[in-house]
């Protein structure tokens, strides 16, 4: 009896602390990237005036449309690197009706900084 009473116990503290664990920066993180990824070059290539087609031509298609009829495009990227916090960057393009880039809105795509992961990007984009 003493010995069921053991094995029971051991069995519940086992099964308690198994979700406590203290090795999480062990375990392998990869990075997630998703979305539309703009270098700082891209962005400073468009300008007001331009059309919804050199827009599309210059930074590809946009992530998200606005879907209620007005002329909005969102460029989202959003990376997870490893055990990092989440950093989303955004692009907010809005057109008047004729089609004409009329509004830009840049709230995160910064200046390239001489960041890693940018630079090894850019430059593999340059390679191919």
């Amino acid at each position: 009896m003493r010995c069921k009473l053991l094995i029971a116990a051991t069995t519940s503290l086992l099964l308690l602390t198994a979700g406590c664990s203290t090795l999480e920066r062990v375990v392998y993180r990869p990075d997630i990237n998703q979305g539309n990824y703009l270098t700082p070059a891209d962005v400073a290539k468009i300008q007001t005036g331009m059309t919804q087609q050199q827009v599309a031509y210059t930074l590809g298609t946009p992530m998200l449309r606005d879907p209620f009829g007005t002329q909005t495009w969102h460029y989202v990227f959003r990376r997870e690197p490893g055990h990092q916090k989440v950093k989303q960057e955004t692009l907010t393009l809005s057109f008047d009706a004729a089609g004409k880039l009329t509004e830009i809105k840049n709230t995160d795509y910064k200046p390239d900084n001489g960041d890693e992961t940018t630079s090894e990007i850019a430059s593999e984009t340059v390679k191919d």
